[in-house]
């Protein structure tokens, strides 16, 4: 009952009860509603506290810091840069996400992260984050995408992560991760990305793996695997990249592979593999077949010309056999074909070829290919990669090939029987930048226009034919070609040229006044840009040193020809061994004959040349910086002693800049010289020791910096690091571990001698790997490699010479 003037409300006995009823319900859901604000808050602070404990492990004084906003108390953890945090249920507030990937962060993971509960998302890519990946990540129940890659992480790959049992990407590429792939990671079901490429793994691809139901790209490229391809790999339905280059799985490709109907990307290069190519043509999906560098047999499969979505096909450096299928032909998406090098495949160039109007690389070298050029392949017009290299094809080249294929940048065609003349509209080529027809029956004259148009050109070899040069006119080319500003190499020798000299060729001959002493003449072209100032540099470098492993100049020449015009040469000793580069790397014109460089003989060269170098460094009253140490750059005399020449880019340390800058520019070869020059730096002692490093590791593993295997990714030297310290004999040089070395009393046969020599080529990759660091000042100096590679020297002589001493 109400009263309509009272002040109060009268409750009734059966009211008041049913007040104190709804009070009893009430108030434990508030309370709960109290605690779990508590909680949420609490939890919040866990969060950052995980997130803070993270933020300590990055150094400041080195690397990138972390970003401002963190650590800063007065902005909420859930507004820090690369966090974010749920917005309803019991994740709201709770950090579901940490991104900070390519931001240079140094330091660890800690195992607190493991308490972000409800964390999805870690992805911390693209860093330089180390040390061992704590198992507790494992507890994150929620985590569905994990990416670490492109850190330096150590250690194993945690079992534990098969406890985040909700987890679609796994991504730990491009670490230092060693040990076996944990088979409990495939228990994940739900995963679609497992990449644990380019890490330094052992054993071999779990079987298990088949279990990866979901699983759509598998990247294992890289990581040193053995064991085989499993059969198992072909249950998974949905597998779009398949990647397991690189490795020692040897066997063959199994044929359950044929069943993965959703395969875009085949990409197995480089795996010891053997057997035949096994039936694919169900993958009609498949748009890039890598299967290069390996032991493959048979046939190239005609059913290719069936699969239309291919665009790349590589099966080079392999062992099939027979003719190349007209089918290819029908593959109008193709952009790249590259059969090279498997020195087995023969018949004609298939006419068909020429049907591939989207092709820009084509590469058939080293085979044994017959016939003539095929007109058809001059349909290619948005070419611009035509190898042909080494094979038996006759004819003349056609004359309107630079007219036809206006995109060409690199025609290779050394090595064959081709006759008659190098075609004029090659000049119409303008993007041209490797022409190379070495070892022909080419005649006539070279193109005058050669050059003009095409100012990238930087390999022009003509050598071993028959072009013909008589009188001046002849000789109008030079002039184009010295104003290439990136020709590197001229080659022009063992031709009928008379008259004008070459660009700075090294001519043998004898002093007919010195007992006929065996000299090596080198002749400058002066017509080429910094001609002048290269034979200044030398002449003065020279002048001032005196060293046993540098080249020992006897006289130089400065006149007029006969012609009235400025002639300069310069006289060296000749040192009848080579180069290094025809020792590491002998091919086929003439040097097989050379037997392999055994242990002790590349540690000797190796100390001869840093010691140059330490000569060089250390000179009075300034510095002398060589610029250009590489392999071809290392003469070895009689006793294979090793003496530093080409000193044509040399300088003072205190020299100031030449006016030339063409010649001022200069600053060493591709792949050698040191990663600061390219961005402008001055040259610089530390530059010298970068080339050294590379080239010790080249020494030892008898891998050019600039071979294709590496790519843009990986180079030498990352090749090599990623094999220090336990797979050192995977990546040295195999001929250092024959039955027996000439050269070397051990026998290697024991495991003891084995072990020696990897180790002892450890050791000195790592000198390789110190030198060659990215920052000059991180850099050993050159002083300091040499004390350490004499101790390496006398440590294995002493070895080798005990173990000989034993064995009588």
């Amino acid at each position: 009952m109400q009263f309509a003037h009272s002040s109060y409300v009268t409750v009734t006995p059966m009211e008041l009860a049913d007040k104190r009823l709804l009070l009893a319900a009430v108030w434990p859901l508030a309370w709960l509603a109290a605690a779990a604000a508590a909680a949420a808050a609490a939890a919040d602070v866990d969060d950052g506290l995980a997130l803070t404990v993270f933020m300590a492990r990055m150094p400041t004084g080195s690397g990138s810091p972390p970003p401002p906003t963190w650590g800063n108390r007065s902005v909420p953890v859930c507004r820090w840069r690369g966090v974010a945090c749920g917005a309803r249920g019991r994740r709201r507030g709770r950090v579901v996400a940490l991104e900070l990937p390519g931001l240079g962060l140094r330091g660890t993971v800690p195992p607190e992260l493991g308490n972000l509960t409800y964390l999805r998302r870690l992805h911390l890519a693209g860093n330089r984050l180390h040390g061992v990946l704590p198992p507790e990540l494992g507890g994150l129940a929620e985590l569905s995408h994990l990416n670490l890659s492109g850190n330096a992480f150590q250690g194993q790959i945690p079992a534990s992560l098969a406890n985040c049992t909700g987890l679609e990407i796994l991504a730990l590429y491009n670490n230092r991760f060693h040990g076996e792939i944990p088979p409990e990671l495939c228990s994940l079901r739900g995963l679609r990305v497992l990449s644990l490429g380019m890490n330094t793994l052992t054993g071999s691809i779990p079987s298990e793996i088949g279990n990866l139901a979901n699983l759509m790209t598998l990247n294992l490229q890289f990581s040193n695997l053995t064991g085989g391809i499993p059969e198992e790999i072909g249950d998974l339905a949905g597998l779009v990249g398949l990647g397991l280059g690189s490795n020692q799985l040897a066997g063959s490709i199994p044929a359950s592979l044929g069943n993965l109907s959703a395969l875009k990307y085949l990409s197995i290069p480089s795996a010891k593999l053997t057997g035949s190519i096994p039936s694919l043509q169900n993958l009609s999906s498949l748009i890039v077949l890598e299967l290069g560098e390996n032991n493959l047999e048979g046939t190239v499969p005609a059913w290719l010309g069936n699969l239309s979505s291919l665009v790349f096909v590589s099966l080079q450096q392999n062992q099939l056999s027979g003719h190349i299928p007209e089918s290819l032909g029908r593959l109008q998406m193709l952009t790249s074909l590259d059969l090279s090098q498997n020195n087995l495949i023969s018949g004609t160039i298939p006419d068909s070829l020429g049907n591939l109007g989207a092709l820009s690389s084509l590469r058939l070298d080293y085979n044994k290919l017959e016939g003539s050029f095929p007109p058809s392949l001059l349909n290619l017009s948005s070419l611009d990669d035509l190898g042909l290299q080494s094979n038996h094809l006759s004819g003349a080249l056609p004359p309107d090939i630079g007219n036809k294929l206006p995109n060409l940048q690199r025609f290779v065609v050394d090595i064959n029987q081709f006759h008659g003349t190098i075609p004029p509209s090659l000049c119409n080529a303008t993007m041209l930048q490797v022409l190379q027809t070495v070892y022909n029956f080419l005649s006539g004259r070279i193109p005058q226009c050669l050059g003009i148009q095409q100012k990238s050109l930087s390999v022009v070899a003509l050598s071993k034919n028959q072009l013909e040069a008589t009188n001046d006119a002849d000789w109008v080319f030079i002039s184009s070609l010295a104003n290439c500003s990136n020709l590197n190499a001229l080659d022009l020798g063992y031709n009928k040229l008379q008259g004008a000299g070459g660009f700075g060729s090294v001519y043998k001959g004898r002093m007919t006044n010195n007992d006929q002493q065996v000299v090596a003449v080198k002749v400058l072209n002066l017509t080429q840009r910094g001609a002048s100032q290269s034979f200044m540099a030398e002449c003065e470098t020279l002048r001032c040193v005196r060293h046993r492993n540098l080249v020992k100049i006897l006289t130089v020449c400065s006149s007029i020809d006969f012609q009235g015009k400025e002639f300069k040469a310069i006289v060296y000793e000749y040192l009848p061994n080579g180069n290094l580069d025809q020792w590491l790397h002998p091919n086929i014109m003439g040097q097989s004959e050379h037997k392999a460089l055994n242990l002790t003989a590349r540690l000797r060269i190796a100390i001869d040349v840093a010691s140059s170098l330490e000569y060089l460094h250390q000179y009075k009253p300034s510095p002398i910086i060589h610029c250009d140490l590489k392999p071809s750059n290392v003469l070895l005399d009689s006793d294979m002693v090793a003496h530093v020449s080409d000193f044509g880019l040399a300088r003072f340390l205190h020299q100031e800049s030449e006016k030339s800058s063409g010649w001022a520019s200069m600053r060493g070869t591709v792949g050698y010289a040191a990663p600061e020059y390219g961005i402008g730096n001055e040259v610089s002692i530390q530059g010298d020791v970068y080339s050294y490093g590379i080239l010790l590791l080249e020494m030892f593993t008898r891998k050019r910096p600039t071979d294709s295997e590496f790519g843009e990714a990986v180079g030498l030297r990352k090749y090599v690091q990623m094999a220090l310290p336990d797979n050192a004999a995977n990546v040295m040089d195999q001929q250092l571990l024959p039955e027996t070395e000439d050269g070397d009393a051990i026998k290697l046969n024991s495991y003891n001698g084995k072990d020696l020599r990897i180790a002892c080529v450890t050791s000195v990759m790592r000198i390789g790997i110190s030198c060659s660091e990215e920052a000059p000042t991180d850099r050993v100096q050159i002083g300091d490699a040499l004390k350490e590679l004499q101790a390496i020297r006398d440590k294995f002589e002493k070895h080798v010479s005990n173990e000989g001493t034993s064995s009588q």
